[in-house]
């Protein structure tokens, strides 16, 4: 049995914030990963930060996992492991490596297991060369691998098009970005660099099917009207050897699930979600949440959520109560902030529906 203060599952934007905050209170943290490397989406992200300081502004994502975690000596790291259940007694087990099974106790544990892509079902979407648009971040960023030589992207939010321009970069051809919704969901500042390099991105747009034999040949579009139906006639096929998804995340709550935790279905915050007070506890008390796994946001969001998670989690292990609690302020301030105006409009609206869930 191994025995800690604060387990720290996911080793992500929120989970690495969590235990560098716990860590700086004087806590003891072991952080399991199920990765090779620490990180999470950030190894993949090869593009700099925006925003403010507090935020890693101007730095790229690959650079930040090493500043988020203070007090390293504080800190066990168990990569290569898989938390396998979550039982009652506060016993967690795990798989690391090939083949070591452990028992872990913790007196509290943050979940920070981020979120899972969701897919879309067309006729082709079985075919190889139909890749989620993390997979592509996998292969390009992580082992240096193009997924095809000219891609079809769908969705435009931010991850949708970010991976857009990372394929650029890479010498891939973008055949276009569409958007099924009226608007697109990405912050200008990253559409910009498509619309530059003469990307088009169509709303209103969605595709009908992948064709190919062995492999994707060509895709199949056509425009929504208002009521989200094909326009006849709009189809539109274009050639491509890959067709890219990026239509959204569900956050990761099974271990969760296993224990009974109270949760809501928020489709603003990615499908179902556990329930939790202002500091992050769900209603099972011993266990909090962080990051995508407490709603889908963006990595900032998720940095700061995982800083207020370990904050409040070290109060309640002993830690000085004046020093947490103005970590915890500062980063219910910060949340307040990068929730502000019509970008978090969607987040704000899935926050509400969570106030007043009986925990």
């Amino acid at each position: 049995m191994v025995e800690t203060q604060l387990l720290v599952v996911g080793g992500g934007p929120a989970g690495l914030a969590a235990a560098g905050a716990a860590a700086s209170l004087g806590i003891d943290v072991l952080l399991a990963d199920e990765g090779l490397k620490l990180g999470g989406q950030l190894v993949k992200q090869t593009h700099k930060f925006f925003g403010s300081r507090e935020h890693h502004a101007g730095v790229r994502g690959i650079d930040i996992p090493p500043l988020l975690l203070a007090n390293r000596e504080r800190v066990t790291v168990l990569t290569d492991t898989t938390i396998i259940g979550c039982y009652e007694d506060g016993v967690l087990t795990a798989l690391t490596g090939e083949d070591k099974y452990l028992k872990i106790k913790a007196q509290r544990a943050i979940l920070a297991t981020g979120a899972s892509e969701k897919f879309l079902s067309f006729p082709g979407n079985d075919l190889p060369g139909v890749y989620g648009a993390g997979a592509v971040q996998t292969l390009m960023n992580q082992y240096g691998v193009v997924p095809g030589q000219r891609v079809l992207m769908v969705g435009a939010g931010n991850i949708g098009v970010i991976v857009s321009y990372q394929l650029l970069q890479a010498g891939i051809q973008v055949a276009a970005v569409v958007e099924a919704a009226p608007t697109i969901g990405a912050y200008l500042v990253h559409a910009s660099k498509l619309a530059r390099a003469g990307v088009p991105i169509l709303t209103r747009h969605t595709i009908l099917e992948a064709k190919g034999q062995e492999s994707v040949q060509s895709a199949v579009i056509a425009k929504l009207d208002e009521n989200w139906q094909v326009i006849p006639g709009s189809e539109e096929e274009l050639a491509v050897d890959v067709v890219c998804l990026a239509v959204g995340l569900s956050p990761v709550i099974d271990l969760l699930g296993q224990m009974g935790c109270k949760t809501k279905y928020v489709p603003e915050l990615g499908g179902e979600v556990p329930l939790r007070d202002a500091g992050l506890k769900t209603s099972l008390g011993w266990l909090y949440v962080a990051g995508d796994a407490a709603g889908v946001e963006e990595a900032s969001a998720a940095m700061v959520e995982g800083r207020l998670a370990g904050a409040a989690a070290a109060a309640e292990l002993g830690a000085d109560a004046a020093a947490a609690g103005a970590i915890i302020a500062q980063c219910q301030a910060s949340l307040d902030s990068l929730r502000r105006g019509p970008v978090g409009a969607k987040i704000r609206a899935g926050l509400s529906k969570l106030e007043g869930g009986t925990l």
